[in-house]
């Protein structure tokens, strides 16, 4: 019995209850608050996250440089070749290329790691296999030793690049992101241009080999300070923690409207995955997509597109690189205006956006490698000046188009819940036509001549009509907001890369993404704690 005029106890009870539980859930935020804010946290994600790129270029562009130092193949006789051993060829292009397989089998091995372990710890496990591998390298004394070492770096170094450029899309704002993992294929360059340049002093080969480790142990100590990605968090359900880094990138307090819309559609990326409803409630296997494993849920269709998104990221990784140079001088000429052409791109990817820059690159390589053909079947001094340059021209539309876009658009272009094995596939995609393209340009070259540069450039033009045609725009964009994207093209049976072009799309978290995502239907709803009422 209830006495007229108040509430019913019952009624008071929920509400206190709630009351606690809200102020429990706000008291956990501000525990979990990172030290840093804002800017200075924006600067310190890009600089740890930017060392782990130029560590990746410094250690693919030493061991190149290094082929034809006098003090190297003094320890490594395999690597020269003459006329008396021609074999020798295979052995040296084999070292070089051994790493890329490394490479490979760590992005790969992120299949599994990388959701288990998380961004951060994987990034520092990926930074502390390297730096077993850069040891390695610099005490060998034999080639084989030095295989095994490269191979070891290459596992370190695949984990971190399947692993940094998600970590860093996911703590990035959409008007940013392009521009800030944008830095780290510039970053890539630069560590191959300093890797040149150090392996032309005077200094012992293990010197440079060495700088490996310096730059690793930045990496390794710096992630140390800096929090988890918010969407790696929500997924573990340590909700307090992803509000607090979400509050802190933004420098906003946590019941900001903002922070609130983030951290709400994120929550909602979850939703889908946990309770199914990215098939829809027609899907009678979409209740058991938590379930599935890293490899199958590669594989669904419906509102997520998991397939076709995951498709595209890998598409992005069948780079072609030229190695035609043999003039160390020449090399770091060519290195240091890469690096310059790359940072163009940084000014201008979030304006002009992802599609214009990738099309811009690839029809000007494509024009390029054209020239390049029938400047090759011209004999003279003139046609090999006019080729040399040309060379300068081609690493300045893939620098500007291409290079920083294979790492940022994998991380972009697919959901939540298969990030992790999406751009460890995607990376390891990168690996294998490395390894290819450095293992076949020289015997190509020697067989077809010119007509190598007729292949790069078919291979260029095939890209030109696949983006057009298949790629949406992310530009401006959040992570989550290209779910929607996915999600309304599903609905409407229309091409993703239309409906990423409108300016109608509601952002996620909004009610009427919700609808299109098909939220509304979830039986279960998710409170801000993360308990499910």
């Amino acid at each position: 019995m209830t006495t007229p005029g108040c509430p019913p106890v019952s009624s008071t009870l929920e509400e206190e209850k709630k009351h606690y539980k809200e102020t429990s859930f706000d008291a956990e935020v501000a525990s979990y608050a990172p030290r840093l804010r804002g800017r200075k946290l924006t600067v310190s994600i890009a600089f740890v996250a930017g060392t782990g790129f130029t560590l990746f270029g410094y250690d693919q562009g030493v061991m190149s440089a290094l082929l034809t130092a006098g003090q190297f193949e003094k320890v490594f006789p395999q690597v020269v070749v003459d006329s008396s051993h021609p074999n020798h060829a295979t052995l040296q292009s084999f070292v070089v290329a051994i790493y890329e397989i490394g490479c490979l089998m760590g992005a790969l091995s992120n299949l599994w790691v990388g959701d288990h372990l998380g961004r951060r710890r994987t990034i520092a496990l990926g930074g502390c296999i390297m730096i077993i591998g850069a040891i390695l390298q610099t005490t060998s004394y034999s080639y084989a030793q030095l295989v095994v070492a490269r191979i070891v770096t290459g596992v370190g170094n695949g984990l971190n690049t399947s692993t940094v450029p998600s970590y860093h899309a996911e703590l990035s704002s959409a008007a940013k992101r392009g521009a800030l993992i944008l830095i780290e294929g510039s970053l890539i360059t630069f560590g191959v241009m300093i890797s040149f340049w150090a392996s032309g002093s005077s200094a012992q080969w293990r010197v440079p080999i060495a700088l490996q480790i310096v730059l690793a142990l930045v990496m390794v100590f710096g992630i140390g300070f800096l929090p988890e990605s918010p969407r790696w968090l929500v997924k573990q359900n340590r909700n307090a923690e992803a509000m607090a880094v979400i509050s802190a990138l933004e420098n906003k307090s946590p019941d900001d409207a903002e922070v609130q819309r983030t951290y709400h559609a994120i929550r909602e990326a979850v939703a889908i995955e946990d309770f199914g409803t990215s098939g829809g409630l027609g899907d009678k296997h979409a209740s058991q997509n938590h379930k599935r494993s890293p490899l199958r849920k590669l594989l669904v269709g419906g509102r997520s597109q998991h397939f076709r998104r995951a498709s595209l990221g890998t598409i992005l990784f069948q780079r072609l690189g030229l190695s035609d140079v043999t003039s160390r001088l020449i090399a770091a000429a060519n290195g240091t205006e890469y690096f310059l052409a790359s940072i163009i791109a940084i000014f201008i990817i979030d304006r002009i956006g992802r599609r214009k820059l990738m099309l811009f690159g690839a029809v000007g390589q494509c024009i390029t490698m054209i020239l390049l053909a029938v400047l090759g079947s011209v004999q003279g001094a003139g046609a090999q000046v006019v080729s040399a340059v040309l060379l300068f021209v081609f690493n300045s539309f893939f620098a500007i188009g291409w290079l920083g876009m294979t790492w940022l658009y994998p991380a972009e272009i697919v959901g939540l819940e298969i990030r992790a094995p999406a751009n460890a596939l995607s990376t390891s995609s990168n690996w294998i036509f490395n390894f290819v393209v450095v293992m076949v340009t020289g015997p190509s070259f020697n067989n077809i001549s010119w007509g190598t540069y007729i292949v790069f450039a078919a291979l260029n033009a095939f890209i030109i009509p696949v983006v057009y045609f298949f790629f949406p725009e992310t530009a401006g964009r959040s992570l989550e907001d290209m779910d929607v994207v996915f999600a309304l093209a599903y609905n409407e049976g229309v091409s993703p890369v239309g409906v990423s072009l409108r300016k109608d799309i509601p952002l996620a978290g909004s009610p009427e993404a919700d609808r299109i995502l098909g939220i509304e239907t979830v039986d279960q709803k998710v409170d801000a704690s993360g308990e499910t009422s």
